[in-house]
Order: structure tokens, then sequence, then C-alpha cells
């Protein structure tokens, strides 16, 4: 990602994150959706970091969330992850898996993709714990249900 990119997906993060800091009733959206679907297939850490802020707020807000994790983006999940998902970023030294594991604690259902492990030659041993598998039909159907959101990254 180029500086101007990161630039341009930093300010539009800022945005969004105002965005709701200024909607009617203190900073809750009027309509949270009921359920929303995040999918991160971004390798960028700060773009993955970005996502699980950003879904963080959305549980905050009360939308009922499931987390779809594909290609580099399903590193996020992993024991043995890069580093690019565990070391800390600023501004508040968090990393992408370590809000992960709290999205985990919190409820939200996350998921590989369905060919992401065969793919690596590995099992469900290789994710974090808190972490499944995604069957294609279920998530495409949470992915279809009528008011639900998706987000992509």
């Amino acid at each position: 990602m180029t500086y101007r990119n990161t630039a341009l997906a930093v300010g539009l993060a800022a945005v969004l994150v105002a965005g709701g800091a200024l909607a009617p009733g203190g900073g809750a959206r009027a309509e949270t959706p009921a359920s929303l679907v995040t999918v991160v297939t971004a390798a960028e850490a700060q773009t993955q970091l970005m996502a699980m802020v950003l879904t963080a707020q959305a549980v905050e807000q009360g939308a009922q969330v499931q987390m779809l994790l594909c290609g580099p983006g399903g590193d996020i999940a992993l024991r043995d992850a890069p580093d690019s998902a565990t070391a800390p970023q600023p501004p508040r030294d968090a990393s992408p898996q370590g809000i992960l594991s709290m999205l985990i604690e919190r409820g939200v259902t996350v998921e590989v993709c369905a060919i992401y492990l065969p793919g690596m030659g590995a099992d469900a041993g290789a994710l974090i714990d808190g972490v499944g598998v995604a069957q294609p039909p279920a998530m495409a159907g949470a992915m279809l249900a009528e008011g639900t959101r998706v987000w992509s990254f």
C-alpha cells in the first residue's frame, strides 16, 4: 500500500468513526443493523487492525456480528501468526489478533474460509481458540439475510 493509499484509508476510517460520534442518540446510529458480517482478506496489518476496530465499534453499538477471514486475513487467526498480526500498532499498541481475541470473548463468531486451511495443508488445530471453519451454505445464508450488512476489508 502506498503512502497516499495508507493516508486515504486512515482518513476514511477517521471519518467513519467520527460519523458515528455525530449521529443522533449520543454516538449510536439511529438504526443499528440487526447483524453484520465482516469479511477480512487484506494482507496489510493496518487494514486488518482497522477492520477489527470498526467491528468492535459495531458490537458496542448493538450489532450481532460474524467475521469471515480469508486468504491473508485468515493469518490473523493462526496460533503461529505472522508478526504483522500480533505486533502492536500505534496509536494504542493494539494488534489485529489482540482485538480479534477480544471480539471472540465478546461473543463474535469468527471463522476462516472453508478452503483456507486445506490450502495451507493444515487443520483446525492451527487456529487460535474460538475460531472455526465456515460452512459455505451457512455463511452465504448469513450474508444474504435480511437486515445484514456486509463489510469487506
